[in-house]
């Protein structure tokens, strides 16, 4: 098949060279040098808040009294910005660190996201905690475990269905932040009040004091055979991967970038990877509440019908159902196509059915393919070895 039948992608890194290590070893460097990359991701964020203060940020669909999801509910980068600031204000004050640092019990969700920047701008890590942790488990084993390793100064949940997990593992000389709910027999700060905390000359100077070797979270491996690892991700690690896939994939760069994207924060692929990727090239995020499961799979095509991303990325069970929805959803097809350049899949092999099938859609909507692109990356490299 000749190039002129995809969609035209450019990779920026096309040749590496292999050198032996120890027996068994070998060691794959690109064909260009990594070139300058800021210090912090906060200066990212910060500059795109001065430069393209209107520009959407991110977006998640309310919830209606019935629990259904309705309209999108948007942050732009001023907004974002700004709550940063005031948040900072709060963990300043609360006199928090990496030995009591800021431990989120939470999907994503737009909360999850301002006080992880918050967090940024402040220089105390955070701790993004798998939900099943708390939602799922019985004995909140893995919880306490990360809790204990951590020693978090403060728990934020996002509701009170996170409250049962709170009771049984955060002690009541913790303060939990919620930003609904209460929980029984602890006092619990507003989210509303933190980010109503007015920023003062301390924010610029806790930003100042932070560098690239700050530690901006611990991020706990997946803990599938033992109990989770906490990996520790600095600024320089988290940036300087930004900056080997923008020289990898200078799409992101291209044009504005949207993404549309479940991929859970507590992971590296959509905490890291996803997040990082919006931050640092100034893009917009539309939340996706939908995940490749029979249960929620309509909410991601939902999604996927209304939105446009211009990258996509899911795992391989997530493109397979869209591969089959495709098949006969007009509209899905029409928009998802309309301005995707790439689709990139991790975590496990893609079943040749599944790119057929993806083909076969793309083919018949635009008249061309779109590139599918993968990687491999762990949590303790944030996600790609450099």
């Amino acid at each position: 098949m000749s190039a002129s039948e995809f969609r035209p992608l450019t990779f920026g890194v096309t040749r590496v060279c292999m050198r032996d290590g120890m027996p068994g070893t070998h060691y794959l460097q690109a064909d260009q040098d990594l070139q300058a990359y800021p210090e912090r991701m906060a200066d990212r964020m910060r500059h795109w808040a001065e430069t393209v203060p209107e520009r959407l940020f991110m977006a998640r669909r309310q919830k209606n009294a019935d629990a259904s999801l309705g309209e999108w509910h948007h942050v732009t980068y001023a907004q974002a910005w700004s709550s940063a600031r005031n948040i900072a204000q709060g963990l300043i004050d609360r006199g928090l660190n990496a030995q009591r640092p800021v431990a989120i019990l939470s999907e994503n969700s737009l909360e999850h996201a301002l006080l992880a920047l918050g967090c940024m701008v402040a220089g105390v890590p955070f701790v993004p905690v798998s939900p099943p942790y708390c939602l799922i488990s019985v004995d909140y084993d893995k919880l306490k475990h990360v809790l204990r390793t951590v020693t978090p100064g403060l728990v934020f949940a996002q509701d009170t269905r996170y409250a049962k997990a709170i009771a049984a593992t955060v002690g009541t000389d913790v303060e939990v932040v919620l930003h609904e709910g209460q929980v029984d027999g602890h006092m619990v700060s507003a989210f509303a009040d933190l980010c109503a905390t007015p920023a003062s000359a301390a924010v610029d100077r806790a930003m100042a004091g932070t560098g690239a070797d700050t530690i901006v979270k611990f991020l706990f491996t997946s803990g599938s055979t033992k109990m989770p690892k906490a990996a520790i991700n600095t600024n320089r690690m988290w940036c300087a991967n930004q900056q080997q896939m923008r020289q990898s994939m200078p799409v992101l760069a291209e044009s504005p970038l949207v993404l549309v994207d479940w991929l859970p924060w507590n992971h590296t692929f959509g905490g890291n990877h996803n997040f990082g990727m919006v931050v640092f090239h100034g893009g917009t995020l539309y939340i996706d509440d939908g995940k490749p499961t029979p249960a929620l799979m309509h909410e991601t095509l939902r999604n996927l019908r209304e939105i446009a991303p211009t990258v996509y990325f899911n795992v391989p069970t997530g493109f397979e159902a869209i591969a089959n929805a495709m098949k006969t959803d007009d509209a899905l097809r029409r928009t998802l196509l309309s301005r995707v350049k790439m689709f990139f899949y991790a975590g496990a092999a893609l079943a040749q059915p599944v790119w057929d099938s993806l083909f076969e859609s793309e083919e018949r909507e635009i008249g061309q393919r779109i590139v599918m692109a993968t990687g491999l990356g762990m949590t303790e490299s944030g996600p790609f070895g450099i």
